[in-house]
């Protein structure tokens, strides 16, 4: 299959070499080949809905896209003169689009009416700019995805509604570009020509494969899966599981250092995801840096839930989950209090958490940290498109059925949220170009996705996304109003500036809520990126600093210093400020926990693909 890549065939001003009777046999060849691995794409497909294991869903998603598109068309042909303006703009760009293509075809200087930003790795071939035909096919899109980027943004539509619009509009434009077609993406033509369509081969043989291995749902492998193992060459820091229950199993860390902090440290990862994020390689681990500076390091491992677990909800996920665990640290360590860390919708929990322990007046932790957590969702970002009445009240129709949503559910909306990074790059490399992606393994962990059970995750979407209750004070939990202004202890809140799943200005306003003293950090880069940067080896700068204010980033930038490097060490700082005592290095367990297994545990193990 894998045969050596030709050389590219010509550019724009090359002859094309004559075609021969033995390049018409392989084309020939191929494209049986092609239409033989396309139908066990197709087969692979149909099987599990003819079987009724797959249930008819798309019916539903294109129906809250036609629906919200359909508000913004109707703002606009409702009016005749809305409605000519509409058409007159379009006609207008392609006019001078056009013209500026007979100027360059008579060979006369022409200027690009539109041009692709330089970052946009989907034009960045020569082609698209040499070439006459591409250009004209990349500049038509251009001006087609900014003339319906305006269709949304200039008609009167309340806010939910044109999030909404503009998301879809977005991801409409992302799909129909013109790099994502064999017959329109030049680099495609050049790979297509000079293999005879072994590429197309491939791709479908590729395509297959992935339908099998998401049971009928194409499954878009970002890397190899086959060169990564979880507690192999990923989540490698050595520990033991010291406890466990139906819903996570605890790990505690071998320490590494002859003094450790007295106060250990509980890390609650999101349960959407699982915890390696923070031990993915020695080199990138956060896990492994605390215990090399000297702290005791217990982390949640949160189990991939099946149908069993449907009626487990968010006060359980609390109190089996961060409570349990609280009490096994307790055990290991004997320390009455701890320092804790949560992450993403694992930040969402822990805060939950403080806030029912001020309730009940019980002091158990001595300061906490929030990676991109959220706990106001008033500007929660592209997510909120999935979230409304009806569109919650489908899902858990879906999810009663089979007591939990699929990983892929999840994975799939997080993907979309940048599709042009985590979706059609993969498409067209992956099944048009028929090859296999680089092992990176951040995207690996990013496949490697869990399931959620129906009563969790309802009363998240709910009560966070869809009401925003805990900053209103209105949210109950185990008998218990929660409000987070009783939460006294001090929190280290880090933000990252280009989040596109716990926005900045989202984490910003959240920050307002706590009742103790807040110290606010906004880190470079995104939801993993930000957070993932380690000391050895920085890439991006972190700022701190006045208290959080109001909802404008930018203008809390304005008066904040900038650092170069990992937040890393800052935190550290700003933890040993809290409480610095050490006492000797602990023995895994403490003497009162028997360890069950070896780091990383069983529970992260379990895959929802088979």
């Amino acid at each position: 299959m894998d045969k050596p890549v030709k050389e590219p065939g010509p550019g724009p001003d090359k002859e094309a070499p004559p075609i021969t009777a033995a390049d018409i046999e392989a084309y020939a060849r191929n494209a049986a080949r092609m239409i033989e691995q396309g139908g066990k794409a197709l087969a692979a497909y149909m099987k599990p809905r003819e079987e009724g294991k797959i249930r008819p869903e798309l019916a539903d998603e294109v129906s809250e896209l036609v629906k919200t598109v359909g508000q913004v068309l109707e703002y606009w042909l409702s009016d005749p003169q809305r409605a000519l303006e509409l058409q007159t703009s379009l006609g207008r760009a392609y006019l001078e689009l056009w013209a500026e293509a007979v100027k360059r075809l008579a060979g006369e200087p022409a200027e690009p009416v539109v041009a692709a930003d330089p970052r946009d790795k989907r034009f960045a071939d020569p082609e698209w700019s040499q070439n006459q035909f591409y250009d004209f096919l990349k500049q038509a899109y251009l001006l087609t995805v900014q003339w319906a980027d305006r269709l949304v943004k200039d008609a009167a539509l309340d806010e939910r509604t044109r999030k909404k619009a503009e998301f879809y509009v977005k991801q409409i434009g992302n799909a129909i570009s013109p790099s994502n077609f064999v017959l329109t993406n030049p680099e495609l033509m050049r790979e297509t020509l000079s293999s005879h369509g072994e590429n197309l081969v491939r791709g479908m043989q590729m395509l297959s494969e992935d339908i099998q291995a998401g049971q009928g749902n194409l499954k878009i492998r970002q890397t190899d899966p086959n060169l990564f193992d979880v507690g192999g060459n990923l989540a490698t820091t050595p520990g033991k599981v010291v406890f466990q229950n139906d819903l996570m199993q605890l790990i505690q860390y071998q320490a590494t250092t002859p003094d450790v902090l007295k106060t250990p440290l509980l890390i609650v990862p999101p349960w959407i995801n699982k915890y390696y994020i923070l031990d993915l390689t020695p080199e990138k681990s956060f896990i492994k840096w605390c215990v090399d500076q000297g702290i005791t390091v217990f982390v949640i491992s949160w189990v991939n839930p099946d149908a069993r677990l449907a009626e487990k909800n968010f006060e359980q996920y609390m109190r089996e989950g961060v409570i349990a665990a609280m009490d096994a640290v307790k055990q290991a360590t004997g320390e009455d209090k701890i320092n804790a860390i949560g992450y993403c919708v694992g930040g969402t929990l822990l805060s939950v958490t403080l806030a029912y322990l001020a309730a009940k007046k019980q002091d158990r932790v001595k300061s906490a940290t929030l990676f991109a957590a959220q706990v106001d969702f008033t500007y929660a970002g592209d997510l909120l498109v999935f979230v409304d009445e009806e569109q919650i009240k489908q899902l858990e129709d879906h999810m009663k059925g089979q007591g939990y949503l699929e990983a892929s559910r999840m994975a799939n909306a997080f993907n979309m949220l940048r599709s042009n990074d985590l979706v059609w790059p993969y498409i067209v490399n992956n099944y048009l170009r028929g090859k296999k992606p680089y092992p990176f393994d951040l995207l690996y962990w990013n496949s490697d996705a869990t399931r959620m059970p129906a009563a969790n995750h309802s009363f998240y979407l709910r009560n966070c996304y869809l009401e925003n209750k805990l900053t209103k004070g209105k949210m109950e939990l185990a008998g218990a109003k929660l409000d987070l202004r009783k939460v006294k202890v001090p929190v280290y809140d880090l933000a990252t500036r280009e989040d596109h799943i716990a926005p900045a200005k989202s984490v910003l306003t959240g920050a307002q809520y706590f009742g103790g003293p807040v110290r606010f950090v906004l880190a470079g880069s995104g939801h993993i990126a930000g957070v993932i940067n380690p000391p050895a080896k920085p890439k991006y700068q972190y700022w701190i600093g006045d208290k959080p204010e109001g909802t404008d980033v930018e203008a809390w930038l304005k008066k904040a210093t900038e650092h170069p490097g990992s937040w890393w060490p800052d935190w550290l700082e700003w933890l040993k400020a809290i409480d610095a005592e050490t006492v000797p290095a602990r023995e895994i367990g403490g003497g009162k926990l028997k360890p069950i297994e070896d780091a990383p545990g069983s529970y992260v193990k379990v895959k929802s693909w088979t």
